[in-house]
């Protein structure tokens, strides 16, 4: 078993100590009030990091320009007014040991100009995508204005009694802007070569430096590279982390990308923790401050390596913090079994990010509920959970939890549901690792499992349970078309399953998540794939991050592709269709057909058992075939009210 013995060893970063080498980076999670203050949630969030034992908690990019609130929910420290909620945050993570540090942001090209209500900024009028607002060049002399700003967010946050702050460098905002030549294109002091781009970021430091006078630790986020072409790369940021450094930066904290490349800032399934570890390894080599490295971190037995290796010398756990705020702690006891761990969907964090909603997490529902820890039940009850998918095991154990008695029926002779057969497509092993959680938590905690048992009302009878959770989940959707019940027809999770072999030449029906995933699975193993697909384009309800990766499979896998087209009719060796102008085609001459048009809800149970137990609840793809965050979400709340 390994000791950790490098991450929980004690750091100096400028004037703070901090405990271990366990960091929480800053996330955006709109747990935050409308007015610009930290909410109580806020407050219960960043206190249970500190009391997994996280040895420095970095708090969400907090707005330092009046102008520039890029989302409704977003700190702010332009005023004074948010200091004594900041205090509370930082009170609740000293009282565990932990250290705070603050960003500050201005999003720049990045932010949002109705949310702001004024023009967004940014070193030259270049928007950062299509669709994005056209930023305001920044006059000169504004620029020097603007530096006075990031001073006074510093000091309120050192008053709301932060350790540190953490100036925003990189992923394309403000600062970004002006040390980049992709997006500078200045020629007045702020312009041009190396020491005018990086004037902006010299004059925040001294500036942030001068109103905290050495109190407090001042970190920069910088990026490993741009990721785009002309922009900075992994040479250049060296030289700027080199030059931050003289310019009296105490630390640096190493993230990657603009977010044209965000699948490098927040990288999907199949991308391996410590993907970008060899970049930031180069600006160890070139500095001498503390440098802390983040991407895709969820077990801690690489980030020893890498601070054993001296490649950087604090890891950060970003969305494996959400998952699991305890992962400090387990692997402190050794107990890293009883991890959560991310699998790096982007369901319930980015995605919600985004919109401006609160995050939450897939494999961790209890995310935002920290204010509100689950309470005891007052009346234990026997509880009956049917289906041992991802909604019945998470209902299952947070029932136990409670202190309920609970039994979960699974019908099949493996648990995990198709949640288990999405982890077999290229890049999405990592799910496993969440279904082996759960059912590992299950066992610990005492639910007595019952497999290869379909639950009937005679059982029910017989059983006499209090309460029933549903969680039959979803079978494979055959529309009415002629030949769909062809035994010749291959069903897409038959065929993850090891169930059926596919020949050599493959027609996938459908090209949504579940049909593209399975012709990557194919192409991987070197079939000759062809997808159709009724809507214009394949993969269109796939998360742009992960659908990079993805499309990639297609193009490197040959897998070719038919669509706008209404599948009519099944044959044995492929199918009729019909496209937008109402023609008739047809595609065959295919060794398999391989049926992948999605899933619709499985649930026999509901109608003829709710007489018998008027507590009876359905949760997850029972109800309708949805996302699995859908189904822990589902569970989290039955469960907890029970």
């Amino acid at each position: 078993m390994m000791k950790f013995k490098n991450m929980f060893s004690p750091i100096q970063i400028g004037p703070m100590t901090v405990k271990n080498r366990f960091v929480v980076p800053p996330m955006g999670n709109n747990f935050a009030n409308s007015d610009g203050t930290w909410s109580d949630e806020s407050v219960a969030y960043y206190g249970e990091r500190a009391k997994g034992q996280f040895g420095l908690i970095t708090i969400e990019a907090t707005v330092v320009h009046k102008g520039a609130k890029g989302g409704p929910k977003k700190p702010c420290l332009y005023d004074d007014n948010s200091i004594e909620s900041l205090k509370k945050i930082t009170d609740a993570c000293h009282e565990e040991g932990a250290k705070v540090s603050i960003q500050l942001q201005n999003a720049g090209p990045e932010g949002n100009a109705k949310n702001a209500g004024a023009p967004i900024q940014a070193a030259t009028a270049i928007a950062s995508a299509d669709g994005r607002d056209i930023p305001e060049e920044v006059s000169t002399e504004k620029v020097y204005e603007l530096v006075k700003g990031y001073g006074e967010a510093a000091e309120r946050a050192m008053k709301g009694g932060a350790d540190a702050v953490e100036i925003h460098m990189a992923h394309g905002y403000l600062v970004n802007s002006f040390m980049s030549p992709r997006t500078n294109k200045r020629v007045d002091e702020f312009g041009g070569n190396f020491e005018n781009r990086m004037r902006f970021s010299r004059l925040i430091i001294e500036e942030v430096k001068k109103k905290t006078e050495g109190k407090i630790a001042v970190l920069a986020r910088i990026n490993s590279t741009e990721d785009m072409f002309g922009g900075l790369d992994n040479h250049d940021m060296c030289a700027v982390a080199s030059y931050l450094e003289d310019c009296g930066i105490d630390g640096l904290h190493v993230s990657r990308a603009v977010h044209l490349k965000d699948e490098y800032m927040w990288a999907p399934t199949g991308i391996h923790g410590g993907f970008s570890a060899e970049l930031v390894a180069n600006i160890k080599k070139c500095v001498s401050i503390p440098v802390i490295t983040v991407g895709r971190y969820t077990e801690p037995q690489f980030a020893e390596q890498i601070i054993k290796m001296g490649n950087a010398d604090l890891v950060a756990f970003g969305r494996q913090s959400l998952a699991d705020p305890h992962t400090p702690q387990k692997a402190m006891e050794e107990r890293l079994e009883d991890l959560t761990p991310c699998i790096a969907c982007l369901q319930g964090c980015v995605a919600n990010m985004y919109a401006g909603n609160p995050v939450c997490c897939l494999t961790n529902p209890f995310l935002g509920h920290e204010a509100e820890p689950l309470e005891k039940a007052e009346e234990p009850k026997k509880v009956m959970v049917i289906g041992g998918g991802v909604a019945g095991l998470s209902a299952a154990f947070i029932a136990k939890e409670r202190g309920h008695e609970v039994t979960l029926y699974e019908a099949g002779d493996v648990l995990g549901g198709n949640m288990r057969l999405a982890a077999y497509p290229p890049g999405k092993g990592d799910i496993t690792n969440m279904i082996r959680s759960y059912i590992h938590r299950c066992q610990k905690d005492g639910v007595k499992i019952v497999m290869n048992c379909e639950v009937t009302p005679e059982l029910i009878k017989e059983e006499k349970p209090d309460s029933v959770i549903i969680a039959t989940g979803s079978k494979t959707l055959i529309l009415p078309i002629e030949g769909i019940d062809n035994p010749a027809i291959i069903h897409g999770s038959d065929l993850l399953d090891g169930k059926r072999a596919a020949g050599k030449k493959v027609l996938v029906v459908g090209g949504g998540m579940v049909g593209c995933e399975t012709a990557a699975f194919l192409g991987e193993q070197e079939h000759d794939v062809t997808v159709i697909e009724f809507r214009d384009t394949v993969g269109a309800d796939v998360i742009h991050e992960h659908r990079v990766y993805l499309m990639k499979d297609f193009e490197d896998y040959g897998i070719k592709e038919i669509t706008g087209a209404k599948v009519c009719k099944f044959y044995e060796d492929g199918v009729e269709y019909e496209t937008a102008d109402g023609v008739r085609h047809e595609s065959r001459g295919y060794d398999s057909v391989i049926l992948s048009m999605g899933f619709r809800n499985y649930n026999p149970l509901e109608e003829k058992i709710k007489d018998l137990v008027p507590e009876t609840h359905v949760i997850g793809d029972a109800i309708r075939a949805r996302r699995a965050l859908d189904a822990t979400k589902e569970a989290y709340e039955v469960a907890s009210r029970i």
